[in-house]
């Protein structure tokens, strides 16, 4: 029975809400078989946009000018069959498919003009705005490094914006990619620094923005300014849509300069990734390029520094350098042939020269435990997991409160006798202001205020504070320290061990991106033994009867949260082992938590869990344990998270030949 165009289009709208990956595209590819097949006609432009949409931004871009082309011939031959929603997406496509073309080498540059040609030409006849057409030009020309590239930057600016325009955080920031690429750093910096203060976002902003903004920062010799836009690009990066290799590349760029070699080392070792495969040969080359600089500002002096890579040939930053120059080398030539200059190469020349600062930045928040001020500036911070057993000092030596003119743990009284403001009040009311460094800081000296007093358990809490703080902005090592020193000061104070829980899982994330999880592991599993050997005797009374098994409730909710972050850390570490192991703690807190009625963490739990087992090549397990994470998104009506789920399981039917079963499961998603 042929559908109704409402029922198509809300079949194809609820795709629309999925997130981008396989199992978004493949529901898009079924609906337009299914649209070509039985019809109604009038659904076939959205039923293509929707799958033009979908490869674009699920990273197959190349097999999105397929439904692009269909899409244009269809609107040639059947205008009658696109409403205005339909016809804006249209005119829209040709926006990514200019952009996205010029990232293949392989796409002739005589293709990519004829497209921008053609694009310029339906505008015009649409009678539509010609800002879209400009920047489209320009990109062009900047991608290749084309003489004519500030004109036709200058007629981009000078264009008014119209419907079709990019989105207002994107514009300014590729406004300032420009004017930093071209060495008008302040005037770039101006123009960040205004959109930032907006607070607008957008998919890509304010990541992309902020990485450049750092680099810029360090050019002209504003290192604090420097550091504090690098903890926020990659507190951003955290947010952002897509693989942003650009982004982090020029984080590693940043690290390398700062002579930071245990943060750039993890960057890369966490985005192996990129440097074999990306969205885009382009975005390939400009993480390359981001590694090849970065690693040669550590040469020679950190040239043996070890790295724990399992898809390149190389141990070594010297090797890793050689290895990055070799492939960037190819890329750009690539890309040079077909762009009819010389413009990678240069950039590649000009990566191979990068040098270090005079002197290493700091990039910790506050001081760990036992180390001096500036101790981890040069070694990436690698004192991180020190802060199991040393104290917080009171005072953080070498870092000043500007707004308050005091070190950062100095909370004494004033010159005229005003009472001292005491230690956590500081660090809250800096935390409320939007001071987060400060408030780390003070935090720390509220941790030893408290450690001094005998007070442990509340010591305890402040350093978490302050670990909190330092995750915020990005410092993931300092932040692995203090949570140490926090549940080691939370237990040895006699805190309930369901309330140390949320400590512990707050450190995971920590542990997992610093790669010191056993002293995580060893505070989980100590805390967990505890909650589990719960030999309370049940009461007599109804009453304390009801509030007893409200305890174990809680008690048995505390250790599924335990064993999630445990997975989830070691997880994130991989190797044979610890998979192994994170698989065993993962379908553990999936059985837990659904046990206690926490469906959406259990379909979270089965869905990590049905991830390792499928890696460890137990394929029938991990097939029933994905199932089980979408149908618990599904009871949760966690619409989003149940389609991502749903990538995996289709992923796993599809390659083990179960087609049918994964268009059951497609099919699914959209009823």
């Amino acid at each position: 029975m042929t559908r109704s165009l409402d029922e198509a289009n809300r079949e194809l709208s609820r795709i629309r809400e999925m997130p981008y990956g396989l199992a978004r595209t493949q529901a898009a590819e079924r609906q337009v078989r299914l649209v070509e097949a039985e019809g109604p006609d009038r659904a076939r432009a959205y039923a293509l946009s929707v799958l033009l949409e979908s490869m674009v931004w699920g990273g197959e871009v190349e097999r999105s000018y397929l439904p692009f082309t269909q899409l244009v011939r269809w609107y040639d031959e059947h205008p009658e069959q696109f409403d205005d929603v339909d016809r804006y997406a249209m005119f829209w496509s040709f926006k990514w498919m200019v952009g996205h073309l010029g990232e293949f080498p392989t796409v002739p540059a005589a293709q990519i003009e004829a497209t921008l040609d053609d694009m310029e030409r339906r505008y015009a006849l649409a009678g539509l705005g010609r800002d879209a057409v400009a920047y489209a030009r320009f990109a062009w020309a900047a991608r290749r490094g084309a003489d004519d590239v500030e004109e036709a930057y200058r007629t981009w600016v000078a264009t008014p914006r119209d419907e079709y325009s990019q989105c207002e955080v994107c514009d300014p920031g590729d406004r300032a990619s420009h004017l930093f690429a071209t060495g008008r750093l302040a005037e770039g910096v101006r123009l960040v620094e205004e959109t930032l203060a907006t607070g607008a976002t957008c998919a890509t902003e304010p990541a992309d923005m902020l990485s450049h903004l750092a680099l810029a920062q360090l050019e002209l010799g504003h290192r604090d300014a420097a550091v504090r836009a690098h903890r926020r690009a990659v507190a951003a990066l955290a947010d952002a849509t897509g693989e942003m290799a650009g982004a982090r590349g020029r984080r590693v760029v940043l690290l390398g300069r700062a002579g930071a070699v245990a943060r750039l080392v993890r960057a890369v070792e966490q985005d192996e990734r990129l440097l074999v495969e990306a969205e885009t040969p382009r975005a390939r080359l400009e993480w390359l390029l981001g590694v090849v600089a970065g690693t040669a500002a550590l040469l020679p002096a950190h040239a043996d520094a070890a790295l724990r890579l399992t898809r390149v040939p190389a141990s070594t930053v010297a090797e890793l350098h050689a290895w990055a120059v070799g492939e960037a080398e190819a890329l750009a030539a690539a890309f040079d042939l077909r762009d009819g200059g010389t413009a990678l190469t240069a950039r590649l020349a000009q990566a191979r020269a990068t040098r270090p600062l005079d002197a290493p930045l700091d990039l910790e928040v506050v001081t760990l435990p036992g180390a001096g001020a500036g101790a981890g500036a040069g070694a990436g911070a690698s004192a991180g997991t020190g802060g199991a057993s040393g104290d917080v000092a009171a005072d953080v030596p070498g870092r000043a409160d500007a707004a308050d003119g005091t070190a950062g743990g100095t909370v004494g009284g004033t010159a005229d006798d005003t009472p001292a403001e005491p230690p956590l009040a500081r660090a809250e009311r800096l935390l409320a202001d939007g001071r987060t460094e400060e408030a780390a800081q003070a935090y720390v000296a509220a941790s030893a205020a408290a450690e001094e007093a005998g007070l442990l358990v509340d010591a305890g809490y402040a350093a978490a504070e302050a670990a909190r703080c330092a995750q915020v902005l990005a410092d993931e090592d300092t932040a692995a320290g203090l949570y140490a020193h926090a549940a080691a000061r939370l237990r040895a104070g006699g805190a309930e061990p369901v309330d140390v829980v949320p400590v512990l899982v707050a450190w995971a994330p920590a542990a997992a991106a610093t790669g010191a999880v056993q002293p995580f592991l060893e505070a989980v599993d100590a805390v967990r033994d505890t909650l589990a050997d719960d030999a309370t005797e049940a009461p007599s009374d109804p009453a304390e009867q009801a509030l007893a098994e409200r305890r174990r409730t809680a008690r048995r909710r505390a250790l599924a949260d335990l064993d999630d972050a445990a997975a989830r850390a070691l997880a994130t570490l991989g190797g044979d082992e610890r998979t192994g192991d994170a698989a065993v703690r993962a379908v553990r807190a999936a059985e837990a938590y659904a046990g206690v009625g926490a469906l959406a963490d259990a379909a979270h739990a089965f869905w990590l869990a049905g991830r390792l087992l499928d890696a460890r090549g137990s394929t029938d397990d991990a097939v029933h344990h994905l199932e089980s994470a979408v149908e618990g998104f599904g009871l949760a009506r966690d619409r989003r998270t149940r389609a991502q789920a749903a990538d995996d399981l289709v992923a796993v039917l599809r390659r083990t030949g179960q087609d049918a079963r994964a268009e059951e499961v497609l099919s699914a998603l959209t009823r």
